[in-house]
């Protein structure tokens, strides 16, 4: 660096850890050498958002959020989306940019967490990341339900109607909860703009601020990797950890081919195929909002449908209280009980490396029940389909619940002491 530049750093050092802050979480952040593509999808993850959050900054200088109709007899809301897409220069790129993103965001954050699963993430010493990264998807599921309503079509309009109307279940507050919620006594424009405003400035702000400290959280303690072994309780004289290299330039390298590889996928689904085949945007949802006409199936986006379809599979009542409100608890305590896996997981290793056939059997019928339930979610409900839901769903439950027995009872291979490359 030159005598000036030099200068003008330090200058900023006395007054913000600028160059601290360098060292401590890239040049100077020691992580596991032996990551492998698993890896991937944390970086790709905060890419995703970056990208949601600038494509929304230009689609908000053009949309509306009013539920009135227009001369037309259109909904300004849904209108101004249809502008978006055909007059505004770029317009339908930067939609289809954010709409992809959305479906996007959730598959890398799904296999971000299945990572965690299958080499032990969430296992002392980082707890608190994964309470982080579990706060994390409960607040994006928020942020995209909300975000999904202001199109204003018309399987927007029915499944916030669907959604919102899930509340009233709850006993006491219920009705008055669903009320609040929605601003009014059906989805109206109070519900889009109260919508509007979470989506666009309230739950940003919450998402950022948990992913911040999923990031701090996780450099405190230091990465996991493949092995599930603690590379810093090898260190050299300095203090270096034997099996550990700085994450900068190694890994903020070996990133960039993770996301040439994403945004090549990524580019192909956006200018060929950003509806997906309904899956990514429904056809219904290139209809006006119209309450006055149902849509002959209504379901959420694909990435709600496995917890969807375990709300569907609650069809009978217990203790007095109808099964839509018991179909709402197994709901949330299916997305909630993913918090307690440090503590529910008893095996004295961490990866699935080093676990026996009993722990791998369970996380494969998990898988499989998981996307089972997820294709489940898209179809209307029949008696044959809702058997299986239900089979499912007890099957999903019983890999958290009976994971304290069966992973003591599973016969693993003794941890290595150093990290391997395989």
């Amino acid at each position: 660096m030159t005598t000036k530049s030099q200068a003008l750093l330090n200058w900023v050092d006395e007054r913000f850890p600028l160059t601290s802050s360098i060292k401590g979480h890239l040049t100077e952040y020691y992580a596991p050498k032996n990551f492998n593509f698993w890896y991937f999808f944390g970086s790709l993850a905060l890419m995703v958002l970056v990208i949601q959050i600038v494509t929304g900054i230009f689609l908000v200088m053009h949309y509306k959020p009013d539920a009135s109709l227009n001369a037309a007899g259109v909904p300004v809301a849904f209108a101004s989306v249809e502008y978006i897409m055909r007059d505004v220069p770029g317009g339908w790129i930067i939609r289809y940019l954010h709409s992809t993103g959305a479906s996007a965001f959730f598959i890398v954050v799904y296999l971000h967490m299945f990572r965690g699963l299958l080499y032990g993430s969430y296992r002392k010493p980082r707890e608190l990341i994964w309470i982080f990264g579990t706060l994390i998807f409960l607040v994006l599921m928020a942020e995209a339900f909300m975000g999904y309503l202001l199109p204003w079509g018309q399987m927007s309009f029915w499944g916030a109607q669907v959604i919102v109307n899930l509340f009233s279940a709850i006993p006491l507050i219920g009705p008055d909860l669903s009320l609040v919620i929605r601003g009014d006594f059906v989805v109206s424009d109070a519900t889009l703009n109260r919508f509007f405003s979470f989506h666009v400035i309230a739950v940003p702000l919450v998402l950022i601020g948990l992913v911040a400290a999923h990031i701090v959280a996780l450099h405190e303690v230091g990465s996991n990797n493949p092995d599930g072994v603690e590379i810093k309780k090898k260190k050299d004289a300095n203090g270096i950890p034997l099996d550990g290299i700085p994450f900068h330039p190694y890994y903020t390298v070996k990133d960039i081919v993770g996301v040439v590889a994403f945004l090549f996928f990524f580019s192909a689904v956006v200018f060929f195929a950003p509806e997906a085949g309904g899956y990514f945007l429904e056809f219904n949802n290139f209809l006006p909002a119209d309450p006055l006409v149902t849509p002959p199936h209504i379901a959420p986006v694909w990435y709600f449908t496995p917890f969807y379809s375990i709300l569907r599979a609650v069809t009978y009542p217990l203790f007095g209280l109808d099964a839509k409100f018991w179909g709402v608890v197994a709901m949330g305590a299916s997305v909630v009980i993913i918090a307690f896996l440090p503590w529910l997981d008893r095996s004295p290793v961490k990866s699935m490396r080093y676990k026996g056939v009993i722990f791998k059997s369970a996380v494969a019928i998990f898988v499989v029940c998981f996307a089972i339930l997820g294709y489940l979610g898209v179809l209307p409900p029949t008696p044959g389909r809702t058997l299986v839901s239900q089979i499912c769903s007890v099957l999903y439950f019983a890999f958290f619940l009976a994971m304290p027995w069966y992973s003591k009872l599973d016969k693993c291979k003794p941890e290595p002491e150093r990290v391997t490359f395989k």
